[in-house]
């Protein structure tokens, strides 16, 4: 077999690929040069120049795995490849030990205004008392997001003698002790933190979830670090907030925008640290991404599992037939189960029935896995790490299996049970259109596209007209409504498909409506 290695991907991992394989590595090809050799070519190992498009892939007559020596796979149309069944695999833990080192390295840097004195000494200037700084020891430092980065640079904030506030809200009270760490609400990280650290993905939920209504809740001087994702902080609300005292300095590696756009407002300020998303910029980080990602191809294309597979892993023939229908409605339905969630998941239970239970269906139940946990987690969920993402979060995952059809032909059931109690979301097929066909045990005809608002809500005129309107004046489009009656006596749940992202403060106006006892917006595009 023979495998063509692009962009400069470290030697250590060509090394790996050319004891088991012919390596043929062009660092820079053109795309009409890609196009016209890579049918020659069983694997293709790329960083993030090259672009492996559509076009790429129909011509790719050999290809049967791509490998991202790296964590995004932006460049690769992953879609096209799955139809095309070429696994695709990044490496989403080479660069770990460098986007936490690189955290850390921005706290103490911040503290110890270490780049504006560095600049000061190169102007000849030498002028010791502008530069006062904060000792680590005794601070209490927040850790928003607790996935192996967050969970890293608490245990060097540890090692530094700081105290550790935690959120995360699919990780439970057993988990945090054991790092060290005591679990707080965001509210209380806010209110106590005296530097804050972000680590989460970019979603709808999470973008600008710092903005200026944030800060006006943060202790005076505190200290924020941002080397996740841009966009989780509004950048003009925290430059606002520092030139009014309420935040006494940031590091920021990461931007909304990138390369930053010149007129960014933090450029302007002294008490601040920025990089250009160097997070992953190390000459370890970027051997480990070449060794993992050369281990990966090496396994993908001896037939093995690749515990790195960004898309599904292979399902014999017949198996896929049956199941693949089901997939995306497995998703959806583990995205409303979490949502629905209050506090962290302690077991999940996949039930299936009828005709279904014929096949494998751990795949399907993977799939409701990746629905539960792409919109908790900073890194990718894919069909093969999202059971052990959820083993390492001590969540209980159980199959179930009853050839009885109930009331559908198939039926799919979730069960997730946290310590305030059970949420159950139930789905099928209608042909081939998924429904959500019960949640909580209330009867309801959801198609689940892009959004869904659910609103449990008292059983009489006008509540449900409030909403309506309150949409409309928002310019928010409802395309879809189900009201389906619950098992409390003059109370009925609500269900909207709506086609915008609706606002928190919206949300907020939903759920003070008199008769309305809450309002739950599920985006099915985080998973």
């Amino acid at each position: 077999m023979k495998i063509l290695v692009c962009d400069g991907v470290s030697e250590q991992g060509v090394e790996i690929l050319s004891k088991e394989f012919e390596v043929d590595v062009r660092k820079k090809l053109a795309p009409e040069e890609l196009l016209a050799i890579i049918p020659e070519y069983d694997a293709l190992v790329v960083r993030s120049e090259t672009k492996v498009t559509k076009a790429v892939l129909q011509v790719a007559e050999k290809l049967k795995a791509i490998g991202r020596a790296g964590v995004g796979v932006d460049n690769i149309d992953v879609e096209a490849a799955t139809q095309k069944g070429i696994i695709v695999l990044n490496a989403p833990e080479g660069n770990t030990i460098a986007a936490t080192e690189h955290t850390v390295a921005m706290m103490l840097s911040l503290a110890r205004s270490i780049p504006d004195a560095h600049a000061s000494m190169k102007n000849r200037e030498w002028k010791r008392s502008k530069f006062m700084g904060v000792e680590m020891r005794g601070k209490t430092l927040g850790v928003i997001g607790l996935g192996r980065i967050g969970s890293g640079v608490a245990k060097r904030a540890i090692a530094m003698e700081m105290n550790i506030i935690g959120y995360d809200p699919y990780i439970n009270a057993d988990h945090a002790k054991n790092l060290g760490i005591e679990l707080a609400t965001v509210d209380e990280i806010f209110a106590k933190a005296d530097f804050i650290t972000f680590h989460m993905p970019l979603t709808p939920q999470t973008k600008y979830m710092v903005n200026k209504e944030a800060f006006g809740k943060m202790k005076k001087g505190v200290r924020i670090v941002n080397c996740a994702r841009g966009g989780i902080i509004d950048e003009a609300a925290l430059a606002e907030a520092i030139q009014n005292g309420i935040v006494a300095g940031a590091a920021i590696d990461v931007f909304e925008k990138e390369p930053i756009d010149p007129a960014n407002p933090l450029l302007e300020l002294d008490n601040i640290v920025l990089t250009p998303h160097l997070g992953a910029s190390t000459a370890e980080a970027q051997v480990g991404v070449a060794v993992d990602v050369a281990y990966g191809i090496i396994a993908a294309l001896r037939g093995e599992p690749v515990t790195t597979a960004v898309n599904m892993a292979p399902v014999a023939p017949h198996v896929l037939k049956l199941i693949k229908p089901y997939f995306n409605l497995a998703e959806r339905m583990g995205c409303t189960a979490v949502n629905l969630a209050d506090g962290p998941i302690t077991s999940i239970d996949v039930e299936y029935n009828g005709d279904i239970t014929d096949v494998d269906t751990k795949m399907l139940t993977t799939a409701v896995l990746k629905g539960i946990l792409n919109p908790i987690l900073q890194e990718a969920v894919n069909y093969v790490n999202a059971p052990g993402l959820a083993k390492a979060r001590n969540i209980k995952v159980k199959e179930v299996k009853n050839k009885e059809a109930l009331s559908f032909a198939n039926l799919i059931t979730v069960r997730v049970l946290t310590a305030k109690g059970q949420h159950v979301v139930q789905g099928t097929l209608f042909g081939e259109e998924e429904r959500i066909v019960n949640i909580d045990g209330h009867r309801v005809d959801v198609d689940p596209r892009a959004r869904i608002l659910i609103c449990p809500h008292i059983n009489r005129p006008g509540v449900i007209g409030k909403v309506g309107t309150m949409m409309g004046e928002a310019g928010i489009n409802i395309s879809g409504m189900q009201v389906g009656k619950t098992e409390v006596s003059g109370t009925n749940i609500m269900v909207l498909a709506v086609d915008n992202d609706i606002p928190v403060a919206i949300l907020e106006k939903v759920t003070a409506i008199d008769g309305i006892f809450g309002a739950k917006l599920i985006n099915f595009n985080t998973i």
